[in-house]
């Protein structure tokens, strides 16, 4: 692979005209083909073969009537001393009403008056609209005209708010990407004290994620994506486009001070750090991937697009930066060295890290495991549900409406529930009203309306208001509470059966069936991650030191996301005003993605040790090369990360504030504490035996030339020194045990 990769970097370099017309008529055709077949996104998140889903598919079929068609509510409150019971207030809220009638799309409005949907005291009601089509074929006009048919009413001093999928509206980006990208390039310009070296990076991964969103554009003319697709895509896509492109880069400037042209140089940097780049990023891409395995659509659609932006920025690290690195030329170097003028270097602080560290190895692994211990404990209590208005955006219209309403009416108003009762033709009205019998004797249920049943009389529904909130582990119990009464009711109905859908009711069952795939995919993750390690250092132990930590820097990421998101700790510091449970997804998204990074970090850090260790160096002094060599850079891309990943916190999605914070607090822990403190601890602790491979699996496992030994044998013209290090890609059979006095 080093030897291919190393002349494709050559000739992007020579041919670096042609490479960047490719990719710029690449980024216009992707242009050309969003604008053209581009489609809404959907936040549907149901999945297929729960009981609510089912239940659903049930009444559209039933009632001949579609159930995902969109719908809002209108809520109207007063304040002071007046009510809606007033003949103005009656008078402004039905001409609302009226309008609404009026407004394109609109099949149906409910009103509060006829409805009944006035709260006690007369200062807070709703008025349900409903819509022929889905939410995301709602046009613009129809929106238009839900908002501003709130105008009377607000000329009466009346407050209008809206909640559902009709307002759930995409917002134009918040521009928060754009501060991760000034530090970033702030960290690049002092990492390689040039601009033009500091611009690069950033100009190749804009081009990448440019070309991933425009690729997402295209899918969602084919397939369904959720509106935070994109917002994945962009937050991946710029973190490791920058990271890439910098051990690009950073190998690049090394082969310059050696002396090398620059079409070598090109060539060396695509040969060898390209090669730890195509790893790292097969690592993310099959990381995501894996997200298929789990049996969930949507976290199956993201993981894909997620994985696509990535391929995207691997493939434009090992082409075309090479080309911009030729029409650069030594401009990537700091000014003072391209004049032969740089002041001696002087010992790296990463070198003087790992000294330490290796000298006090036993307390610097014990206190970092504390340390990650500690910050892991409210994992513990790790709670997870889909978002709802309850979360949304502070000041924002859904967030009010919520409030309003569960001042109004309790929490449980947000969040009813929907029972489906199935029965013999002409019996589904008594078992229905059986069922809203047994219902209503149930804990946690303020009101179960009478059910109505379907013209064939073999189905019947029933409204269910709980009174707890939709994310609350009340309505949760509530739901499994009448789920768990179906044997009686089928027993005491003469085999009627009920179910249970809803919006909460498919939330509830999208989150159990998430955390349900958590532990699953984080084996396959862990598997993944010990088969690939063990074939690229041809080392046990290795692999083994990698995955736990990588296990730590996941729990701790978890205990900090709990710690602030959940339990409400720090919230000022990341700008949230209510806290709730965690968005179900983002634990697995983060597994995954943190896995990737983790094996970029421990690549770019450990191939480095391994290959002094074959060149004949101490155990320790391998561990002190490789930080001494990698340390400078893996910061640098530590930093950047941490950048990108942080500027997404000041987003207004809770979902995307939430990974995103999460995303630069385990990027943190696994750079600095992880594979800078205990790796190289343990690696010094194992010594000798860190290389050890049993005979057997050295003489079956592939040689995949990570660190280009190969290329620099061929380019050297010499036979490579690891050809006679025993177990470290020599002759089938031997050893690094054959070493041990």
């Amino acid at each position: 692979m080093a030897t291919l990769l190393y002349r494709l970097g050559r000739f992007s370099f020579r041919r670096r005209r042609l490479t960047l017309v490719v990719w710029v008529m690449l980024l216009g055709l992707f242009g050309v083909g969003a604008a053209q077949l581009s489609g809404p996104t959907s936040d549907e998140l149901a999945i297929p073969g729960t009981e609510s889903l089912r239940a659903l598919e049930v009444v559209t079929d039933k009632f001949h009537a579609g159930t995902d068609t969109a719908s809002a509510r209108v809520v109207f409150t007063v304040s002071g001393g007046a009510t809606l019971a007033g003949p103005d207030q009656q008078a402004a809220v039905r001409a609302t009403i009226r309008a609404l009638r009026k407004a394109p799309q609109v099949t149906a409005v409910a009103d509060p008056y006829e409805a009944k949907t006035i709260a006690p005291g007369g200062k807070t009601a709703y008025a349900s609209v409903d819509y022929a089509v889905v939410a995301t074929d709602v046009n613009a006009a129809a929106r238009e005209a839900l908002v501003a048919a709130g105008d009377t009413a607000r000329q009466a001093g009346i407050g209008v708010e809206y909640s559902g999928e009709v307002t759930e509206q995409e917002e134009a980006g918040s521009g928060t990407e754009a501060l991760g990208l000034v530090v970033a390039a702030i960290v690049l310009l002092i990492t390689f004290g040039s601009l033009v070296a500091a611009g690069l990076p950033v100009l190749t991964a804009l081009i990448g994620v440019g070309i991933g969103l425009l690729g997402i554009q295209i899918t969602t003319g084919f397939l369904d994506l959720t509106s935070n697709t994109a917002d994945l895509a962009v937050m991946l896509g710029l973190a490791v486009g920058i990271d890439y492109a910098l051990f690009i880069l950073s190998r690049y400037r090394h082969e310059l001070a050696l002396g090398r042209s620059g079409e070598e140089a090109a060539g060396r940097a695509a040969g060898s750090a390209g090669s730890a780049v195509v790893f790292a990023g097969l690592t993310v891409i099959i990381a995501l991937a894996a997200l298929a395995v789990v049996g969930i659509p949507f976290l199956a659609a993201m993981g894909a697009a997620a994985a696509g932006t990535v391929a995207v920025a691997v493939v434009i690290s090992l082409s075309l930066v090479p080309a911009l690195l030729g029409f650069a030329g030594r401009k990537v170097l700091p000014r003072a060295q391209r004049r032969g003028t740089d002041r001696p270097a002087r010992t790296p602080l990463g070198e003087r890290w790992a000294r330490g560290v290796v000298r006090h190895r036993v307390p610097a692994l014990i206190l970092s495991v504390v340390v990650v211990g500690v910050v892991a404990i409210p994992g513990l209590g790790l709670n997870l549900a889909l978002p709802d208005d309850s979360t949304a955006a502070a000041g924002s219209t859904q967030r009010k409406a919520y409030d309003q309403l569960a001042g109004g009416f309790g929490a449980g108003i947000n969040g009813p529930l929907l029972v489906v009762v199935e029965a013999a033709a002409g019996r589904s009205a008594a078992a229905g009203e059986q069922a809203q019998k047994l219902i209503s004797g149930l804990g946690g249920v303020v009101v179960a309306t009478p059910p109505e049943p379907n013209r064939a009389g073999d189905t019947a529904t029933l409204n269910v208001i709980p009174r707890s909130g939709p994310l609350s582990e009340e309505t949760k119990k509530l739901v499994h509470d009448i789920r768990a009464q179906q044997v009686n009711f089928t027993a005491a109905t003469g085999g009627a059966t009920l179910a249970v859908t809803g919006r909460t009711a498919v939330d509830i069952d999208v989150s159990e069936k998430i955390n349900d795939a958590l532990l699953p995919y984080l084996a396959v993750v862990v598997g993944l991650a010990f088969v690939l390690l063990l074939v690229v250092f041809r080392s046990i132990l290795v692999p083994i030191k990698a995955t736990l930590g990588f296990l730590l820097s996941v729990i701790a990421s978890f205990g900090a996301l709990v710690f602030i998101f959940q339990q409400g700790h720090l919230t000022d510091l990341v700008g949230i005003e209510s806290t709730g449970p965690i968005v179900s997804f983002i634990p697995i998204f983060l597994i995954g993605i943190l896995f990737g990074l983790a094996m970029d970090y421990e690549v770019f850090l450990i191939i480095r040790a391994r290959e002094e260790f074959v060149h004949g160096a101490d155990p320790n002094d391998a561990v002190v090369s490789s930080m001494r060599h990698g340390a400078r850079v893996v910061t640098a891309a530590a930093l950047i990360m941490m950048s990108v990943f942080a500027g997404f916190v000041l987003a207004d999605d809770i979902i995307i504030k939430s990974l995103g914070f999460a995303l630069a607090f385990g990027v943190a822990v696994d750079a600095f504490l992880v594979r800078m403190t205990i790796v190289p601890a343990v690696l010094s602790l194992l010594g000798r035996s860190a290389w050890w491979l049993p005979r057997w699996l050295d003489r079956i496992l592939p040689n995949v030339d990570v660190e280009g030994e190969r290329l620099s044998q061929r380019l050297a013209g010499r036979r490579s020194p690891a050809a006679d290090q025993p177990g470290l890609g020599s002759a089938p059979g031997e050893t690094v045990a054959a070493q041990r006095p």
